[in-house]
């Protein structure tokens, strides 16, 4: 039974754009029970990355991770994109483990016989200058993608009680003191 469910299930789909940096993404989604942790693989891991390339799913949880071809190839003899055959591959496994603990790689290498492989997925070029449907899922995936990254790097929000009258006490104190002093001047002047 699988573990995590992705959105799309079996392909990542990049744009074709020779001679620049592409992005892909899919959603992943932990549909256990329990907490899991997750781990991409590529068949070439010079020219492509994950990010995260790994992680921890809360039951229910669901993250959206987003691939990288650093360099797409222009074509030879000017064939189509979608012509070429891509031979690289992202493999997901993924491995059960007991509430939520902090992500390290070598959790797969301490407990490999409870590591299943999720998915391979197949990467796909889509021609950037014709419309599709996988074309226009990927970009909305890619800005919601965007958006969770910045959400994630932004402060926590203060959700403490607001503070009312800071400073108040300091000021109260400080006209006391004065009101004080105030009176020891006149005491000393009515006692000479």
């Amino acid at each position: 039974r699988r573990r995590l469910r992705l959105d799309p299930p079996s392909k990542l789909y990049f744009p074709y754009e020779p001679g620049k940096q592409v992005r892909s993404a899919v959603r992943i989604k932990n549909v256990s029970k329990s907490h899991v942790a997750f781990k991409f693989q590529t068949t070439a891991p010079k020219s492509c990355f994950m990010r995260p390339p790994g992680g921890i799913l809360a039951p229910g949880e669901t993250i959206i991770a987003t691939a990288v071809f650093k360099f797409v190839e222009h074509p030879e003899n000017n064939e189509k994109p979608l012509d070429q055959k891509c031979k690289v591959k992202f493999k997901i496994v993924s491995l059960k483990v007991k509430g939520p603990v902090e992500y390290v790689p070598e959790l797969f290498d301490e407990q490999k016989d409870q590591v299943a492989v999720e998915q391979i997925l197949r990467v796909i070029f889509l021609d950037a200058e014709r419309p599709s449907a996988q074309l226009d899922r990927l970009k909305r995936q890619l800005a919601e993608a965007e958006a969770a990254l910045e959400a994630r790097k932004k402060p926590p929000e203060d959700t403490s009680p607001p503070i009312v009258g800071e400073g108040l006490v300091i000021d109260e104190w400080k006209e006391r003191r004065e009101r004080y002093l105030a009176r020891q001047q006149v005491e000393e002047v009515d006692s000479v």
